[in-house]
Order: C-alpha cells, then structure tokens, then sequence
C-alpha cells in the first residue's frame, strides 16, 4: 500500500503540471494561428483549470470504476467549499461581488439540484450523462455571447505567455496530455489498489484522497487571489469550479460506465454537497444585499461543516 501512496502522489503531481503544460501549449498554438485571448480564455483556460478531475474521472470511469469518479466530483465541490472557500475567509473575510447572485450563484444551485434529480434513483445512465452534457453546452453558448457582446477579457484571463514556435507549442501541447492520461490511468489504478487493501469502496477513495488531490489546484488558486486581495476571483474560482465538477466529470461515468450508485453517495455525500451549496448562496447573498463580507465565523462554519460529513463518514467505515 505504500507503494500505491507514492504512485497516488506522482499522480497528483502529474496531473497538475500535466494540465499547466497542456492549457500552455494550447494557449501558444492558439494565439499563433490568430485566435483571440477571448477564446482561449473561455475554452483551454477553463478546461485547463478542471482538468486533474476531468481526466481522472474519465479513466476511473474507463476502468469500470464509476464511483470513483462520483466520489470524486462530489469530494471535490465538498472540499471547494468546506475547505478551500472556508480557509480563505478565515483568512480574510470575502467580499463577494454583486453580479454573483444574479448569475453565477443560480446557475450552480440549478445544477446541484438536476444532479440530485438525476441521482435519486441511485443510477446513473447515459440518459442523465447527455442532460449534463446538454446543459454544459448551453451554459458555454451563453457565456460566449456574453463575453462577446462586452469584447472584454479580466487580466487574469488573457494570454502573457512568451512566444514559442508552434513546434514548441505542439511539444508541450502532446505533453502535457500524454501525463494527464498517463497520471490519471496510475491514479485510478493505485486508489483501486487501496480501496481494496482497506475494504472500503472505490467511492469512499474518491471522495477523499482523490478529491483532495484533484482540487489542491483550487485551494492554492484561492487563497493565492485572498492574499492578493481579489476576493471577486477566490469566490468565482470555487463556484466555477464546482459547476464544472458537476457537468463535465459526471457524464464519463453515464456513458462509459452506467449502473448504479450507492446510496451513501446520495442520502450522505450528495446531500452534503447541496447543504454546503446552499449555505454559500447564503453566505453571499446576505453579503450583497448587507454590504458586508463573507466572515471568518462563515469560513469556520463551512469549515465545520465538512470536518463534520468526514468525521461521520469515518465513523461508519468503522461501525
């Protein structure tokens, strides 16, 4: 098992530069062959970001392992928000922006709820991949045209990287996607590997250990923008990023792997999810509509909330 930890480890950190080279690579050839940062923004750099769950999800789902991506997607929107969202208040309180409830807040809700309409028949089809799918497409049409309408792009979404050769962009391209399969196939290997040393379910390793692996990229991203004082980017990043978990991670198991799911990931983990959801469009709107901040006392909450699911969890793996 020891042995599995290192290659769990490799994994993460494969995945990780994996998608940083690929999400570069792309970026270079793009703006060589002319097309706009507003483009690459929307497309490589968002797929960049969510990468590391994307792509272990699609290989556990490959493998016959569909739990394990659920685990997966679900652990990571519990961990942005209980953990990555919670320590960044603790930090310094959040002001979050007003054009959040509006939106960005609604849209994730509405889709943590279709996910728990499709759930609750404890399968998962491909049916319910090509409603996610479906919604992902729409979501991305809308985005576009909105950013296309206002012909702008935040700094932090456009393209400073050096010029290369499009040789050189196609080399870290074909790099960075080679690791990311190959990081995410020895990850999903050895989290099976541990899953049956320990007895527990591919799904309990998802939810924790891959979970937590996968989503490091959004907690340093957010407390990152917190110590700089973009309190705007550290909300977005988690709400974005758990939005994606959702529609682009869950289809992989409906299409590639389809059958059904266990209760514990929808009546414990999922109701989770959509607890720590809803008590962060609160959270955010009593601070729009108050004019004050995501406190510290709201970060320990969420905090607590997740250190709560885990320690339940832990206690009945053992009962």
């Amino acid at each position: 098992m020891l042995l599995d930890t290192f290659i769990i480890v490799l994994g993460f950190i494969g995945l990780i530069w994996g998608a940083d080279k690929f999400v570069f690579g792309a970026s270079a050839l793009a703006r060589n062959w002319g097309v706009s940062p507003l483009m690459i923004g929307l497309t490589i750099v968002a797929f960049g970001t969510s990468a590391p769950e994307i792509f272990s999800s699609a290989a556990s789902a490959w493998e016959g392992q569909p739990e394990l991506a659920i685990g997966n997607a679900l652990g990571s929107n519990m961990f942005n928000v209980g953990v990555a969202l919670g320590i960044a208040a603790i930090i310094s309180p959040l002001k979050p922006p007003a054009s959040l409830i509006e939106k960005e807040i609604p849209a994730l809700i509405m889709v943590t709820l279709v996910t728990g309409a499709l759930l609750i028949d404890l399968h998962l089809g491909a049916f319910d991949a090509i409603v996610l799918i479906t919604i992902t497409f729409y979501f991305g049409y809308k985005l576009f045209r909105k950013k296309a309408k206002s012909n702008s792009m935040p700094k932090a979404q456009t393209d400073d990287s050096p010029e290369v050769s499009n040789v050189q962009a196609g080399a870290y391209l074909g790099l960075g996607l080679v690791l990311l399969v190959l990081s995410a196939e020895a990850l999903v290997a050895a989290a099976t590997s541990i899953a049956g040393a320990l007895d527990v379910s591919t799904g309990i390793i998802g939810l924790t250990v891959v979970a937590l692996g996968t989503s490091l990229p959004e907690l340093a991203a957010s407390v990152t923008c917190v110590l700089k004082g973009h309190h705007d980017l550290a909300i977005g990043n988690i709400v974005g990023s758990n939005i994606l978990n959702l529609l682009a991670v869950l289809p992989f198991p409906g299409l590639l792997s389809p059958g059904p799911v266990e209760a514990a990931l929808l009546y414990r983990d999922y109701s989770t999810v959509l607890l720590l959801t809803l008590l962060l469009a609160l959270v955010c709107y009593r601070g729009i509509k108050k004019n004050s901040s995501i406190s510290r006392l709201n970060g320990i909450g969420l905090l607590s909330i997740y250190c709560g699911w885990f320690t339940v969890m832990v206690f009945q793996l053992n009962s």
